[in-house]
């Protein structure tokens, strides 16, 4: 039986994969903050259907100690490091936690797993975030990077960092270059599941407007059932090689605001307020992928469209706020 290590498995990726590993027949170990088991009713709701079939071990991205004695202890075959501060925002209000965290927890999983598992198939989570101010749409593998965030630099520093590993010392260490990913289980800071939970409470009467920034902000979504999968295939390959993962689709958060607030019978027009407080202090106007390549090697093509995304994520609000 293979073992999985999943760093993050509380946030949505996380949580995919881990019911994605389990039907393949993993033994799938977890690292939490111990905050996460001091509430796992808040911290842990994700995965709280599958904790009787996983192994969690308490820990902190920020201690390499902690980080060292659970890849020792376990001994996986595949980790998959998906922790990370990851709302870019607030990559701008502290980009000194955001760039120390996501940089120092890639560098101490890779230097853990170098040491106490060097046979281990090391996934780092990367981002299109790290494109940027692209020069070139579609974005492909060999695109030049221009990241326009803490978060995205963070992303970035990852990536390279899981390269070198790679070329040094022979690690199968790779990197998936995921485009937005989303699904029922989005945070709620994020912009899609704002839109979700704004139209479903505005259509239930709890609420009456909906506050957003740039909605011509043009983004390249898909869901992360279909892309956890992708990581699962990118760590069976014969050759570790870097993946952009992506629809090759591009909508803006118009776009998604008038799908959901139309799948409601609602005018978002009637409803939408601009803030301008939400606007990036360096905003990224359009990420749209190129997934050619794993469409190629890895078989992989996306399952859900667009606007069943989204109707998936209004059902899934209208369903909770129905309560």
């Amino acid at each position: 039986m293979k073992k999985a290590l999943i760093t993050g498995i509380t946030g949505q990726d996380g949580s995919y994969l881990s019911e994605l590993l389990l039907s393949k027949g993993y033994e799938v170990h977890g690292i939490v903050r111990r905050v996460a088991l001091e509430d796992p009713q808040a911290r842990m709701w994700r995965i709280r259907h599958i904790l009787d079939k996983i192994h969690i071990h308490s820990a902190s991205m920020e201690s390499y100690a902690s980080i060292f004695n659970i890849v020792s202890d376990i001994q996986p075959d595949e980790c998959y490091h998906l922790a990370a501060q990851s709302y870019v925002s607030y990559s701008f209000e502290d980009e000194f936690s955001t760039i120390n965290t996501n940089l120092n927890g890639t560098h101490y999983v890779l230097s853990a797993v170098k040491r106490q598992a060097p046979r281990c198939r090391f996934y780092f989570a990367a981002s299109s975030e790290m494109f940027g101010n692209a020069t070139e749409t579609p974005q492909n593998e060999n695109t030049p990077f221009h990241p326009r965030s803490p978060y995205g630099i963070s992303k970035l520093a990852g990536f390279e960092l899981t390269k070198n590993y790679r070329e040094a010392y022979g690690l199968f260490a790779i990197s998936g270059i995921l485009f937005n990913h989303e699904s029922p289980r989005r945070g709620a800071e994020f912009v899609t599941r704002k839109i979700s939970t704004a139209a479903a409470k505005i259509s239930l009467g709890m609420e009456k407007e909906i506050r957003l920034g740039n909605l011509e902000a043009k983004r390249d979504w898909g869901h992360a059932r279909d892309y956890v999968r992708a990581m699962w295939l990118m760590l069976q390959q014969d050759k570790p090689e870097d993946y952009v993962i992506a629809s090759g689709e591009s909508h803006s958060v118009k776009d998604f605001l008038k799908t959901a607030f139309n799948y409601v019978g609602l005018d978002y027009r009637k409803h939408f307020i601009v803030n301008e407080e939400l606007y990036r202090p360096a905003e990224v106007n359009i990420l749209q992928g190129d997934a050619s390549k794993a469409y190629e090697k890895l078989k992989w093509k996306p399952t859900v469209t667009f606007e069943e995304l989204v109707k998936e994520m209004v059902d899934s609000d209208l369903k909770l706020y129905s309560k």
